[in-house]
């Protein structure tokens, strides 16, 4: 993990042939140093993948994530070794089932599919995710600056990190953080 309490703490990586990407250390760091202070967030992580995104708003003071991906092994294990199955959730299920079962909201919410899939999630996501959406909520997406993961929410900021774009939306509602 790049700060907090959990800081310095590797996380389980996929082999190197697998599907799953985490989000490279730098990228983390600049984006949680946009975010700011994320204490006491309610954080949803969909893609979660090995699960970084939600473990690292977690060591910085996050009240509680809820980790889902169609794969969980790597985000299981991570929460498990450490330690943060008390504020941790992780779901086995697919993104989009799960977002049109849900019922809570959240202040916080990850999303970075696949880059195969990401340019073509858009329409669903605009229509599934403002439901799980506390007032002010920030949505933060991933994906390849060639083919970006487009939402009607918001614009609030955009950065490249190479091939990695990042864009963090806002969602209607009391100021955001």
């Amino acid at each position: 993990m790049v700060a907090g309490e959990l800081r310095g703490r590797r996380l389980a990586a996929p082999p190197k042939r697998a599907d799953v990407r985490p989000t490279a250390d730098r990228v983390r760091e600049s984006l949680f140093a946009i975010l700011g202070d994320v204490s006491g967030a309610r954080v949803l992580d969909l893609f979660a993948g090995t699960g970084a995104l939600a473990i690292e708003a977690l060591s910085r003071g996050a009240a509680g994530a809820t980790l889902v991906d169609s794969d969980t092994a790597l985000a299981s294990r991570n929460v498990e070794a450490l330690g943060l199955s008390d504020r941790a959730r992780v779901v086995r299920a697919d993104a989009r089932s799960f977002m049109r079962r849900e019922r809570a909201t959240f202040e916080l919410v990850f999303c970075d599919p696949p880059y195969t899939l990401a340019d073509r999630l858009g329409p669903e996501l605009d229509k599934s995710l403002p439901p799980l959406l506390a007032p002010g909520a920030r949505v933060i997406t991933e994906s390849a600056a060639r083919k970006p993961l487009e939402l009607a929410l918001p614009l609030a900021d955009e950065r490249r990190y190479g091939e990695t774009l990042i864009r963090i939306h806002t969602a209607p509602g009391a100021a955001a953080r």
